[in-house]
């Protein structure tokens, strides 16, 4: 073991770390911001949705944990700063941020709204950048951090069903995007990965799995046969935040259950 590694028992810890989480209110987000906060990570929770936050950051609170809640517009241009300030005011530091605001539209390629497409890519990669690149600034002086964007199966390969192809784009770009930060930021001390998500039931691909039959033609794709769980996802967001995963970067972890296996 080189100098300076962590001991296994503490390698997963979080203690004494803080970060942003953005979409944070519901699904994987608020998944995430659980789980680094169970690990003992302070987090700044970002999202449009003010009651869904203060719900969280109270929940976490009586589990113990430390959570802020912080109304944020990713289509708003002074969002990253603010959120960047937010935490380090509130923690005094920033060590991480998880990337996983998004939204998606649906609609076959030929009859794709311009601006619907835009605004998918705005919100999913811009917005995105921005926001690591704010964190960065902060980082760097600090000596370095890490950095979790949430990805997608759809990020490397085609979908079923309604055409989803803004949302398929924007995550191919996120990825390419995590590996050029990592890139750029492992001299600082940065560690930048992705996660891809496959079938994990959530308020946004709710109208996609509304049918019984499509949902279940879906199971049958995983070779695992189930549905990811939250579990399933906190323990890699945990991973990729910790020690553990020190000389870990420019990686995505596909947690599909097999999907993308064959």
């Amino acid at each position: 073991m080189g100098a300076g590694a962590p001991t296994p028992d503490g390698a997963f810890r979080l203690d004494g770390q803080a970060a942003i989480v953005t979409g944070a209110s519901s699904g994987l987000g608020a998944i995430m911001a659980q789980g680094l906060a169970q690990a003992g990570c302070a987090v700044l929770l970002a999202a449009r949705r003010t009651p869904e936050l203060e719900a969280l950051a109270d929940r976490i609170g009586r589990a113990g944990g430390r959570a802020i809640a912080r109304r944020a517009d990713l289509r708003d241009p002074g969002h990253a700063e603010a959120l960047v300030a937010g935490a380090r005011d509130a923690f005094g530091r920033l060590d991480g941020v998880v990337l996983n605001a998004g939204i998606s539209t649906m609609a076959p390629a030929e009859a794709e709204d311009m601006e619907a497409f835009a605004d998918v890519l705005a919100v999913n990669v811009t917005a995105q950048a921005a926001l690591a690149g704010a964190a960065a600034r902060a980082m760097i002086p600090a000596g370095g951090g890490w950095m979790i964007a949430m990805g997608s199966i759809l990020g490397r390969r085609a979908g079923t069903g309604a055409g989803v192809a803004a949302y398929a784009a924007s995550k191919a770009a996120l990825e390419q995007l995590v590996r050029e930060l990592a890139r750029q930021w492992a001299p600082h001390g940065i560690r930048v990965n992705a996660i891809a998500p496959g079938y994990f039931p959530t308020a946004m691909n709710a109208p996609m799995i509304a049918d019984p039959e499509r949902r279940a033609r879906i199971i049958a794709r995983i070779p695992m046969g189930r549905p990811g769980e939250p579990a399933d996802l906190t323990g890699v967001a945990v991973f990729l935040a910790s020690a553990a995963a020190r000389y870990v970067t420019g990686q995505v972890i596909p947690l599909d259950g097999g999907m993308t296996c064959w």
